[in-house]
């Protein structure tokens, strides 16, 4: 229901912000929607319109599995692909909405990229010098945007198999792509499927060339596993080892970006990335966690040995805690990960992770977190700095989504990619000279 709802921080556990950082906090509007930019007001208010929603209630009903597809008047596959498509309309120059303009039918979309809208001529020669920067990779935004319809449909991902190369010899995306048998009979499957299909004759866009769609399928594909295998990455950066005891792997911050339709087989990439595990179970722990076929409780006992078995809490991770790890409920993690856990971009979203940020410090628990951008990735790395977090190392993530998302409405900007850089953490900073005494002893 948001456009590229993941390129921007989430705002599950954020608390009411003090007065004083109003100005540094991301814009949300009345009905709770965080704002796609400070120079277009109400854009989530189109959303809920397009979506037959009055309020930002309806908003969370859908997302917790409340309110059923029915409900959001959507009788077509036109409409349907309209509807989406029509949350992405505004002047990138001027920042109008359709419905400030004399006529709303005048806004016109370039037509390189298929991707940004202008209320007029005038709009579009003034804002050229900087889209066409970005036109190009604007194109793939557009496209993939719309092939990710068939995550849905189940299309997308191929099937996959067993690992031929050992993973610590998978260094990123071409060597998982070269391990895929007949790839380019799968991925012809895809293109010449019903799905595909019925895309095309319902988007209100001209079909690409298939070479293009095989492209869109394969950054598809790794935005689908990148989830798993960045787990993956992170059980090798710490030495934990699946082949030799069954694991629980926290998920910490788990929204609908996570949960949102996920399947109990979503994370199975984990076993053919390590064949004969002893059992992994992940835990989603949010309070944005989407009511679905993994809302189930998380295990008290072992994994189940050779599976990846999905459960979840809905809350927040420190009571998760309390109310799970503690009493036994569920099993203590061997590996927490966050995916854009966000408390770089502003004071009370920070304030709204802090109890969980020094637990995982003061229990000592392997942490990895994931950011978009290189930006993102130095404001977090200062923060945690500041909690005297003891930062294992930081890098580029090999497993990064190869899918380009564009910054909300300001498109006109490089793009960010999921999971693209990551910070490994291992408890808190140590205290000047005590190794040393440690040693002695």
């Amino acid at each position: 229901a948001q456009p590229n709802a993941g390129a921007a921080p989430k705002t599950g556990r954020s608390k009411k912000a003090p007065e004083e950082s109003a100005a540094r906090a991301p814009d949300v509007d009345s009905l709770g929607f965080q704002a796609m930019d400070r120079n277009v007001p109400g854009l989530s208010h189109v959303i809920l319109q397009k979506l037959n929603m009055k309020s930002y209630e309806d908003y969370k009903s859908a997302m917790d599995g409340r309110k059923s597809g029915s409900d959001f008047g959507i009788r077509t596959y036109f409409d349907m692909f309209q509807k989406m498509e029509d949350t992405f309309k505004f002047c990138v120059e001027c920042k109008k909405l359709p419905d400030a303009l004399p006529d709303p039918k005048s806004l016109r979309r370039c037509k390189r990229c298929q991707n940004v809208y202008y209320c007029g001529v005038v709009c579009q020669r003034a804002n050229w010098p900087l889209h066409k920067k970005f036109c190009k990779k604007l194109k793939l935004v557009a496209l993939d945007r719309l092939v990710e319809w068939l995550v849905f449909t189940g299309d997308i991902p191929f099937p996959t198999g067993p690992w031929t190369k050992p993973a610590w010899d998978v260094k990123g995306w071409e060597d998982w792509f070269s391990m895929q048998e007949q790839l380019e009979e799968k991925l012809g499957a895809i293109v010449a499927g019903r799905y595909m299909t019925l895309l095309w004759a319902n988007a209100g866009k001209p079909r690409p060339e298939d070479a293009e769609l095989r492209e869109s399928i394969r950054r598809l594909v790794t935005d689908f596993h990148s989830r798993p295998l960045t787990i993956g990455l992170g059980l090798r950066l710490f030495g934990i080892d699946p082949l030799t005891r069954p694991l629980t792997v926290h998920v910490v911050g788990a929204s609908h970006v996570e949960t949102l339709n996920t399947r109990l087989t979503d994370y199975d990439e984990l076993t053919r990335m390590f064949p004969a595990h002893q059992g992994v179970e992940l835990v989603m722990v949010g309070v944005d966690v989407v009511d679905g076929p993994i809302m189930r409780p998380p295990l008290s006992t072992l994994a189940p040995r050779g599976r990846v078995y999905l459960s979840s809490y809905k809350g927040l991770y420190h009571d998760f805690w309390e109310s799970h790890v503690e009493t036994k409920l569920a099993a203590p993690p061997d590996l927490v990960v966050g995916f854009h856990p966000g408390f770089h971009a502003c004071p009370d979203l920070l304030a709204g992770w802090l109890p969980t940020l020094l637990l995982l410090r003061d229990y000592r628990l392997p942490v990895l977190f994931t950011v978009y951008s290189e930006q993102e990735l130095k404001a977090s790395l200062q923060i945690l700095v500041e909690l005297e977090m003891h930062i294992v190392g930081y890098a580029s993530n090999p497993f990064a989504s190869l899918r380009p998302e564009q910054v909300y409405s300001s498109p006109n900007k490089p793009p960010v990619y999921c999971s693209s850089h990551y910070i490994a953490l291992l408890g808190a900073e140590a205290v000047p000279g005590t190794e040393e005494l440690e040693d002695d002893d």
